[in-house]
C-alpha cells in the first residue's frame, strides 16, 4: 500500500508547479485506512495458523484402530440325506406236509459234523444204507396237495419222500455231509417211518461223535415201530456208556425182545447187559438160547460159565468153561482168563 501512495504522491508533484496536486484530482489514502487493511490481514493468517495447528494435533492424538479379522471360512452346511426306503420282505407261504409231524433235527444243541468224511467212512455208510424202493426220480418241492403233477407227471407223496432220500444219498457220495443230514431230515420230516433215511443219519451222527443226537433219532424209530431188533441193540449200546445207563438199556432190549426171538446175537448181548446189573440167572437163560443159534461161539460160551458161576453153579459153569477153552477161538487174554477160572473151580471142587 506504501508503494501506490508513493506513487499518487510523485504523480501528483509533476502536475503542479509547487508540487502540489489538484484539490479535484487524485490524492492519497489516508493513514488510518492503512493501517484497518494490515490487522485483518493478519488477524485472517494467524486464525489459519490456528486452525491448522489444532487440525493436526486432532489427527496426531488419535486412537489406534485395532485391526479386524474377518474370518472368511466358510460354515459347513448340512446336506440331509434321505432315509433309505424301508423294505418290506413278504415271506414264502410255509409248505403243509401231509405226513406225521416229527421234531426237527437241532444241529446248533451239539457239535458241528465235519465237512468232509473220510473215503472209508463214506464207504462203509453208504453201503450199510437201505436201497431206496424203485420209483422215478422226479424234481420236486414241498407241497401241501398229496398228489402233484409236476413236468407233466403226476408225483405220489412217496414218490416225494424216495426222491429226497435218493438226492441225500448223492450228497453223501459227494462229501456233502451237512447237505445230506439236512436232506435226511426232510426225508423223515415226511416219512417219520423212512428206516433208511433214519439208519443213514443215524450213522452220520455216530461218525460226528454226536451220540447225544443219535440216541433221540433212534428213540423216535423205535417209539414209532419198536420191530427193529437192531436199532434197539444199537440204542442200547449208546445208554450203555452213560453213566447208570444199565437200566435204559436193558429196558429198550426188553422192548423189541419180542421180535428178535430168533437173533443168537440179540440174546448174547440182552444176556451180557443182564449180567452187569447182577441178574445171573436170566443172563444164563439168554447165553444159552443165543448159543442154540450159533454153538460154536467160544465167547458165549466164556459169558455161559461166568453167569452160572456167579449165579452158584459151579460144575455147569466148569463144562461151559471147558467147551470155551476146546474150541480155540479165543483171544490169548481170554483164553489166559478161562484158564484161571478153570483151576479156580477145579480147586473149589476138591475141598
Amino acid at each position: 500500500m506504501s508503494l501506490i501512495n508513493k506513487m499518487l504522491q510523485d504523480l501528483d508533484a509533476r502536475g503542479t508547479p509547487d508540487g502540489r496536486g489538484d484539490a479535484a484530482g487524485i490524492r492519497s489514502v489516508p493513514e488510518r485506512e492503512r493501517g484497518v487493511s494490515r490487522a485483518l490481514v493478519f488477524g485472517g493468517a494467524a486464525g489459519l495458523t490456528a486452525a491448522a495447528i489444532a487440525l493436526g494435533w486432532v489427527y496426531l492424538k488419535r486412537p489406534a484402530v485395532p485391526p479386524v479379522l474377518v474370518s472368511v471360512a466358510s460354515t459347513p452346511v448340512l446336506v440331509p440325506v434321505p432315509a433309505p426306503a424301508p423294505v418290506v420282505v413278504v415271506p414264502a407261504p410255509t409248505p403243509v406236509v401231509a405226513a406225521e409231524p416229527e421234531p426237527v433235527f437241532q444241529a446248533e444243541e451239539a457239535t458241528p459234523a465235519p465237512a468232509k468224511l473220510r473215503a472209508a467212512d463214506m464207504r462203509r455208510i453208504t453201503e450199510h444204507a437201505a436201497k431206496p424202493a424203485a420209483a422215478p426220480v422226479v424234481k420236486t418241492t414241498a407241497s401241501a396237495a398229496s398228489e402233484r403233477i409236476i413236468d407233466g407227471k403226476q408225483v405220489t407223496p412217496q414218490q416225494r419222500v424216495e426222491n429226497e432220500y435218493r438226492r441225500a444219498l448223492a450228497q453223501l457220495q459227494d462229501g456233502r455231509v451237512s447237505d445230506a443230514m439236512l436232506a435226511l431230515q426232510q426225508t423223515l420230516q415226511l416219512d417219520p417211518r423212512h428206516q433208511g433215511a433214519r439208519e443213514t443219519l443215524v450213522r452220520l451222527l455216530l461218525e460226528a461223535q454226536r451220540p447225544d443226537e443219535a440216541a433221540r433219532q433212534l428213540q423216535l424209530s423205535l417209539a414209532l415201530d419198536p420191530k427193529q431188533p437192531a436199532q434197539a441193540m444199537m440204542l442200547a449200546r449208546l445208554q450203555l456208556d452213560k453213566a447208570n445207563g444199565g437200566a435204559a438199556a436193558l429196558d429198550t432190549l426188553m422192548r423189541s425182545l419180542p421180535y428178535a426171538s430168533d437173533s443168537g446175537e440179540y440174546h448174547a448181548f440182552l444176556a451180557g447187559v443182564l449180567q452187569r446189573e447182577q441178574r445171573y440167572r436170566e443172563a444164563a437163560e439168554h447165553y444159552q438160547l443165543a448159543l442154540q443159534a450159533a454153538p460154536d461161539n467160544s465167547v458165549w460160551w466164556m459169558g455161559l460159565g461166568i453167569a452160572l458161576q456167579a449165579d452158584n453153579h459151579p460144575a455147569q459153569a466148569r463144562q461151559a468153561f471147558e467147551r470155551a477153552k476146546g474150541l480155540q477161538t479165543l483171544s490169548p487174554q481170554l483164553q489166559a482168563f478161562v484158564e484161571r477160572k478153570l483151576v479156580q473151580l477145579t480147586a473149589a471142587a476138591a475141598k
